[in-house]
């Protein structure tokens, strides 16, 4: 199954966009950046661009110690990046075609998804080795976690679940099935809500409580990354297929805005302290959508490496972080200097 999983195309799994075939194709030097002109307010720039494993697929922030952890899909290794120096400072072997990668700041634990094996390979950050493999369903790729309740929840495309990890005990407590497709998962700590995207066009709400779906909600074509705002309760969803984010109140679980943002939107990640959300858009977009989340538009469209995938944003520093598939980098993104 390895050799099959690593050909077919991975950006969605069972109906993808991206061939992951084609991440060791050439490596890519980063495009010159472009944010909002100069130094103006709001400009974003690229300041460093960190060399990691074959086809980073994912990336997180834990800003309670400014680390950085990047999946690579073909290395098989998850690189440690020190946010201080933007340097890698260990590379740690996982299983089988990681993609997705979570953390939990408060007990300082990384969770990363082995596509190829069915498991997750649970990662301490104090001591950057894995403590625990878990088994999981079919094709994870998704993980989300919630630090309130230890608890992280994984995304299993192939099986149509989400299984349900008890962070204290690294066991599967529970599995929720009924997805169609899902893809990742994202999180709301101060509401104890779980947010699923499912390929098949809809986010399902899971209640953290009960364990049970509680809404769902039509989105575009394609939904692949999501990302919470706790902050502002509000849940941001990637539509690949028809480039554009919707933006859903987890007050009322409706849409409330749709963005067009670059071709082939996929991860995303907010910020909640400055109320900005960045959109890794692939294939020939090369670039990073920000958008501002209290008007609901882009402000700057951030040109990266060959084919952006996963992007994080540390919210105590203010530094977000993209992985390049292509280029096999992370690009460093910041405020402009003035």
């Amino acid at each position: 199954m390895r050799f099959t999983h690593r050909a077919i195309l991975i950006t969605v799994a069972v109906t993808g966009l991206v061939p992951l075939a084609t991440a060791t194709a050439a490596t890519a030097s980063p495009p010159s950046v472009q944010g909002a002109a100069g130094a103006a307010k709001g400009c974003i720039t690229v300041i460093a661009t960190i060399p990691v494993g074959d086809s980073p697929r994912g990336v997180v922030a834990n800003p309670k110690t400014n680390t950085i952890y990047v999946p690579n899909a073909f290395s098989d290794t998850v690189s440690v990046i020190r946010g201080r120096t933007n340097t890698v400072t260990a590379t740690i072997p996982v299983g089988g075609l990681p993609v997705g990668v979570a953390v939990n700041p408060k007990t300082n634990t990384i969770y990363v998804p082995n596509a190829d094996d069915n498991t997750v390979s649970v990662i301490s950050g104090q001591t950057n080795t894995v403590t625990a493999t878990i088994p999981v369903g079919g094709f994870p790729l998704g993980v989300a976690a919630n630090p309130k309740t230890n608890t992280a929840y994984v995304a299993n495309t192939h099986s149509g679940t989400v299984s349900v990890i008890n962070g204290q005990t690294n066991t599967v407590t529970a599995t929720i099935p009924g997805f169609v497709d899902p893809l990742n998962v994202a999180a709301n700590p101060k509401t104890n809500t779980i947010y699923v995207a499912n390929g098949g066009g809809t986010v399902s709400v899971i209640s953290g409580r009960t364990n049970t779906v509680v809404a769902t909600v039509p989105v575009g074509f394609l939904p692949g990354g999501i990302a919470a705002n706790p902050k502002t309760n509000t849940i941001y969803v990637t539509n690949s297929l028809i480039d554009t984010v919707s933006v859903i109140s987890g007050r009322t679980n409706t849409v409330t805005a749709t963005i067009p943002v670059g071709t082939n939107p996929l991860w995303v990640a907010v910020n909640p302290k400055t109320k900005t959300i960045y959109v890794a858009n692939d294939v020939s977009s090369g670039t990073v959508s920000v958008i501002s989340g209290r008007t609901n538009t882009v402000t700057a469209t951030i040109p990266v490496g060959s084919e952006p995938f996963g992007v994080a944003a540390n919210s105590k520093t203010n530094t977000t972080y993209v992985a390049d598939a292509v280029s096999n980098a992370v690009s460093v993104l910041a405020p402009c200097p003035r």
